[in-house]
């Protein structure tokens, strides 16, 4: 159950407008629900800010939709990645408001918070064929509320383009970089930007590319300091990971905390 829908219900259930034994029974699948081929995390969003995400690769469509589904019921956002086009064209028709972007092989429903998130996540990829794990690694962070811009095809074959777009590097407070081939990009943008930098190497590349351990070594190996690397085409845990970043970014500080670029210097 999404935090907002559960505080409606004890509002509710304080106010006199369900009655006790309902609310036992709303609650009764925290903090999961076990469906036989599958136990669902209903209490994630309560732990961690999020649902749980429906990895979609391996399970069939029935397995998918009826996961995604029984998410979905919760009232929250709803994430399910490496999905069948038949799989998502499934789940459009039998989920309200649910989308199926093809490109990312992602299902989603966006419920958006009322105020918007403040900050920005940058996902900066190499090439066009890149697209796929970017995307993915976009509409996560948008599903967790997170401001996102977008720099594609912007790799280090054709450097011009990359600088072209400098001031909105330099905007964000974390960037997911994707590339593939040589794995060059995140060294690149490293040394250009003062925030962290989320490293994604795609299977995208010729045969010595290895299916992006290539990519992956030269990212693990890079010169620039503050960048970290996820695995393989790992769209969704780079997007992860920059929103739980970008939201510690963009929190206000606490009593006694120093402002943004304050130093404690006297």
């Amino acid at each position: 159950m999404h935090p907002d829908a559960l505080r409606k219900l004890l509002d509710r259930l304080a106010n006199g407008e369900v009655s006790v034994d309902d609310a036992v029974a709303r609650l009764r699948s925290l903090p999961f629900e076990d469906i036989g081929f599958a136990r669902l995390d209903h209490h994630r969003p309560l732990r961690c800010g999020f649902p749980e995400v429906v990895f979609g690769q391996g399970k069939t469509d029935d397995q998918v939709v009826d996961i995604f589904a029984r998410l979905a019921a919760g009232g929250g956002n709803v994430l399910a990645t490496r999905v069948s086009p038949c799989a998502g064209e499934r789940i459009v028709t039998s989920v309200q408001d649910a989308c199926y972007n093809s490109l990312a092989r992602a299902a989603f429903v966006h419920r958006a918070p009322e105020t918007p998130a403040a900050g920005l996540v940058a996902i900066v990829a190499a090439g066009t064929a890149d697209l796929p794990v970017a995307e993915e690694a976009r509409i996560t962070a948008e599903l967790m509320n997170q401001p996102v811009k977008t720099l594609y095809d912007v790799g280090v074959a054709g450097l011009h383009r990359l600088l072209a777009e400098s001031e909105t590097l330099r905007e964000a407070n974390v960037l997911v970089v994707v590339a593939g081939m040589e794995g060059a990009l995140p060294s690149v943008v490293g040394g250009l930007v003062a925030a962290p930098v989320i490293a994604v190497p795609t299977s995208v590349g010729y045969g010595a590319s290895l299916g992006g351990l290539a990519a992956l070594l030269a990212m693990l190996n890079s010169c620039a300091a503050g960048v970290s690397v996820v695995n393989i085409d790992n769209g969704f845990g780079a997007g992860y990971q920059a929103a739980l970043i970008n939201r510690l970014a963009s929190a206000p500080p606490g009593p006694g905390c120093p402002q943004k670029g304050a130093t404690n210097e006297h």
